[in-house]
């Protein structure tokens, strides 16, 4: 992760043995650190309210607390979602 300070909260809804979350998060950290973003990871096992409501969508990407992206995290699309 990227020690850079970011207008944005970046947060990663994952779980553990999730190969789509290892997918993602390769991908957020490829376009984090190139942009200089902040993102941290949840593991929505340990909260039971993102589990009872994203345990279907893992991985999930939040930006400043809203769903942007699940499943499959785009390069391209998160780069945009950073700009604005």
């Amino acid at each position: 992760m990227s020690t850079a300070k970011t207008p944005h909260e970046i947060t990663l809804l994952v779980r553990s043995g999730c190969h789509l979350c290892h997918a993602a998060i390769e991908t957020l950290d490829e376009v984090t650190t190139r942009m200089g973003y902040d993102w941290k990871s949840v593991d929505i096992d340990e909260h039971a309210d993102l589990l009872a409501r994203h345990s279907e969508e893992v991985p999930v990407l939040l930006i400043d607390g809203k769903v942007r992206d699940f499943w499959v995290i785009d390069p391209q699309r998160l780069e945009s979602l950073l700009n604005n």
